[in-house]
């Protein structure tokens, strides 16, 4: 008679091994957050710092903590024009990713035509198209639409690049609708543009969020595309503000500081809210 089971001594060496595998990951994971956010909290500390206080102990704590760096930011109405800038751009990209993602993945992913493949081969292939390669026709473009220095002009090109990763995500989510529903949905009398607003784009919510999140940070981070885009400080977004700022200066690094930080939070605080939307999206595309 045998048996599967094995000795206590051997599954207390097993469960021993994976405790010590499971406390070395967390120190790694611990470590690489450590690297990621020294620098985030050294900037944001650095903001309650003076200019003497970094030159005496570049590493040091702010003693005595100073506001008069972030409040002389934020009466600075650059600064508000140059935000509003970010969010207008940030929004205007992410509602036209998400409505011009949705309606092409839902084609993509329940339609059966010919050249569908190679449509989302297409789509697929947009991803190893880095803006950074196509950045030279795409400002001739942009000259030529008369789009240079609006957020016109940032706007569309960040739909189209971000078009690529946003079918991705989104046609596992359409294809596994059942067509059941769609079925049933006909039986009650339901056209094809009635289903799509009435089940499919319900259903593929988290789907929506998570490319809708992606798409506000991306723009919200966006520098290259603005550099070539805008020339007047006004319109300039917060990461092209950062650089002109830190440029204007150059000796109040305090002042700088604060500045870059209170660039960087907004994107900072939408990202750490919606993070597990992220993760149940990219899962869920995953499982489809």
């Amino acid at each position: 008679m045998t048996t599967t089971d094995a000795p206590p001594s051997q599954k207390l060496r097993k469960s021993s091994r994976l405790h010590r595998a499971g406390w070395h990951a967390y120190a790694i994971a611990w470590l690489f957050v450590g690297i990621n956010i020294a620098p985030v909290v050294y900037i944001i500390l650095g903001g309650f710092r003076t200019n003497s206080q970094i030159t005496t102990d570049p590493s040091g704590f702010p003693n005595p903590w100073e506001v008069e760096n972030y409040l002389a930011v934020l009466q600075a109405e650059i600064f508000w024009k140059q935000l509003s800038n970010s969010a207008i751009a940030a929004i205007a990209t992410t509602i036209g990713v998400v409505v011009l993602g949705v309606m092409a993945s839902y084609v993509v992913a329940r339609y059966d035509f010919k050249g569908r493949g190679a449509m989302y081969s297409l789509f697929a292939a947009g991803l190893m198209f880095p803006m950074t390669v196509a950045i030279t026709p795409l400002y001739i473009m942009v000259r030529n639409l008369g789009l240079t220095n609006s957020l016109g002009g940032i706007i569309l090109p960040q739909i189209a690049f971000a078009l690529p990763t946003t079918v991705i995500i989104l046609v596992p989510f359409l294809r596994a609708i059942p067509k059941e529903l769609e079925e049933a949905a006909a039986m009650d009398g339901a056209g094809r543009l009635g289903f799509f607003f009435r089940m499919v784009v319900p259903l593929s919510i988290p789907g929506v969020i998570t490319v809708g999140i992606l798409a506000f940070i991306a723009s919200w981070n966006a520098y290259l595309l603005p550099l070539f885009i805008l020339n007047n400080e006004m319109q300039y977004t917060l990461p092209l503000g950062v650089q002109a700022f830190s440029s204007q200066y150059s000796v109040d690094t305090a002042r700088v500081l604060a500045f870059t930080s209170l660039s960087m939070i907004p994107a900072l605080v939408f990202f750490s809210l919606f993070e597990r939307r992220i993760v149940g999206g990219l899962t869920g595309a995953v499982k489809g």
